[in-house]
């Protein structure tokens, strides 16, 4: 008999989702964290948590003029400077550089370097803060939900977006299949097995649909020139560079002219770019400092624009005078900018990005219930076969055991990943790695356990050692900072950060904890069920 369109579609969505939804729950938790990938960063980082808090009223200008001063100091023959000022998500002042690489570095060795080329200074003092440990902090979540880890990150960007375009797939077939979608959102039957996983997949999938839609589709757009480069091969040959600088006008760089030159007073700048703008500037980037061919940027916040790409200014470093503001981009362009801004969310603010972060959650949600519902539907096609002593085909029990290392593996391995953070020595070598090796390591284990015995037993113990790690973060936090949560839950903005992420880590742990419970619950009901009213009628096979 042929199929109508809805079962041929039903078929898609089940396929294209179930085949990479174990990578979509790394990229989706990952991409939720890293809406607060500041604030996650500044947690990993206690050294700068009492500096931060202390209430600050220096200007933009004094602030750079700090900075300024240090790096002149530190780096003068630098060819690029960077100064993150103090805003609502920065309390402090962040200053890198880089220096022209040496031939022969490897790209982790460039990172390397530029990880100890910066300083941290209390813009009320001015003052160096307490050096903070080595860690990538939110960053690393935010890289690793679309550049994954150990392989180039061009590997990386390949996978996570073919499984992107398998996701969209799922949600396109997704919404073909069900007739009854915006019904099926009120809809929950709990305790019916399988329809009570179809109704919570249902509702979490159609709950954040246009976020769902919207985050797929704008992952894809923001690598469109790496997936799609016939179109720019095709008119720029071998000359990707010309490309680039006609599609991106303001990412023109000028080469250093050799000359000694000092550089100008930034504060003048600062003051005219904050009259143009209505809002001081945030970023500051000095290009060939003390040459000739200085080039002051001054970067405003996104703000409420949807574009990813921030509104910016450039002087001239020895003169001092306006060169440009941003250039005008043309119509494509500026609709690239907005998808990718919308994808990132800079311009959120905090009642939005929270938004964003539940949306997120609801898509874990609904990539988990999807492969749960995969697996309750397999295993009833098996149900008189295990009443009679058989077992489970091979399939279904490697989907058990993908599910369990992802769905209650990943929990524990980011647990992991801030437990490392705290106690991992502050002076070993190479720690960034090892606190990004803790994670794999923890979420590895899980799944080989999870592989060598997929039952509901593992399901109850994963998820409660998650709930245990998650839950205990904020007691380590109190026990290796000073900083636990009595204390900045009543300190200022930045010290409230550090405990929104405390509360944020006790709620889910909390959530782990009471689906380790409910599975307990329900494995004893159903031991109790099994139980024949008369014991002594019990034979040994039911016994046993």
């Amino acid at each position: 008999m042929k199929e109508g369109l809805r079962q041929s579609m039903a078929w898609v969505h089940t396929w294209s989702g179930l085949l990479v939804c174990w990578l979509l729950l790394l990229v989706f938790m990952g991409g939720t964290a890293a809406y607060y990938k500041h604030e996650i960063t500044f947690w990993m980082k206690p050294e700068l948590h009492k500096a931060a808090d202390a209430p600050s009223r220096v200007t933009p200008a004094e602030s750079a003029a700090l900075a300024v001063r240090e790096l002149q100091q530190r780096a003068p023959k630098a060819n690029a400077w960077f100064l993150d000022l103090p805003h609502e998500r920065n309390p402090l002042i962040y200053a890198s550089w880089t220096n022209p690489p040496k031939k022969g570095m490897t790209r982790e060795e460039r990172r390397a370097a530029f990880r100890t080329q910066n300083f941290t200074l209390d813009p009320m003092t001015g003052e160096h803060t307490a050096a903070p440990r080595d860690t990538r902090g939110g960053e690393f979540l935010y890289r690793l939900h679309f550049d994954l880890y150990y392989m180039s990150a061009i590997w990386g960007r390949w996978i996570v977006g073919i499984a992107a375009m398998f996701m969209l797939v799922a949600i396109v077939s997704g919404v073909i299949t069900h007739k009854r979608i915006f019904k099926d959102f009120f809809t929950f039957r709990p305790k019916k097995g399988q329809r009570s996983w179809l109704d919570a997949h249902n509702a979490t999938a159609v709950l954040a649909l246009p976020f769902h839609l919207m985050i797929t589709y704008t992952g894809l757009v923001t690598l469109m020139f790496m997936y799609m480069p016939s179109p720019t091969k095709a008119l720029y040959g071998a000359e990707q560079n010309a490309m680039f600088a006609d599609v991106f006008p303001n990412a023109e760089r000028v080469k250093p002219a050799k000359e000694f030159a000092p550089l100008a007073d930034i504060a003048p700048m600062l003051l005219q770019a904050e009259r143009a703008w209505g809002q001081a500037p945030t970023r500051v980037v000095v290009t060939n400092p003390n040459d000739a061919n200085a080039r002051i940027e001054l970067h405003r916040p996104s703000g409420q624009q949807l574009s990813n790409i921030e509104p910016t200014m450039t002087f001239d470093g020895a003169s001092g005078a306006l060169l440009s503001g941003a250039k005008p981009m043309s119509t494509t362009l500026d609709a690239r900018a907005a998808i990718y801004g919308l994808h990132v969310a800079h311009f959120a603010d905090p009642l939005l990005r929270a938004l964003f972060f539940v949306c997120g959650l609801a898509g874990t949600a609904m990539v988990a219930t999807g492969a749960l519902l995969w697996g309750v539907k397999e295993r009833q096609k098996y149900a008189k076969a295990i009443a009679q002593g058989g077992k489970v085909g091979f399939g279904v029990r490697l989907v058990d055991a993908l599910n369990i290392g992802a769905i209650a593996g990943l929990p524990i391995a980011f647990a992991v990943y801030f437990w490392a953070n705290r106690l991992l020595p502050v002076e070993i070598a190479q720690r960034t790695n090892l606190e990004a090796n803790c994670f794999f390591i923890a979420w590895g284990l899980a799944a080989l356990l999870a592989q060598i015995r997929p039952t509901r037993a593992m399901w109850r113990f994963q998820l409660t050692l998650g709930a245990v790690l998650l839950a205990g973060i904020p007691v380590l936090n109190a026990l290796t900072t000073d900083t636990h949560l009595g204390v900045s839950l009543f300190g200022g903005p930045a010290l409230r950060a550090v405990a929104g992420f405390d509360i944020v880590v006790l709620l889910l742990g909390l959530l782990l904890g009471w689906a380790a419970w409910w599975l307990g619950r329900k494995a004893k009901k159903q031991a109790a069920a099994r139980q024949p009213a008369n014991p002594a009628q019990t034979t040994p096979l039911e016994a046993a």
